[in-house]
């Protein structure tokens, strides 16, 4: 087993709470901004920023079955 990318974007876990999703989230350092994107779940509970490439993933359940 390889140990993790240290270059690799971070997988940011977000709950229903923080719906709407949008990056860059609160917790992002100010010098590391770039305009705010809203951001759309995939089935998979899953989205990926196209500034920066951060991952998020709606913990708990996926969005399986969601209207």
């Amino acid at each position: 087993m390889s140990p993790p990318d240290a270059s690799a974007p971070p997988v940011v876990e977000v709950t229903e709470r923080d719906l709407p999703l949008y990056c860059p989230n609160p917790a992002m350092p100010l010098w590391s901004s770039h305009p705010r994107v809203f951001l759309e779940l995939d089935a998979n509970g899953e989205a990926m920023c196209p500034y920066c490439g951060t991952r998020y993933r709606l913990k708990g359940n996926s969005r399986q079955g969601a209207r």
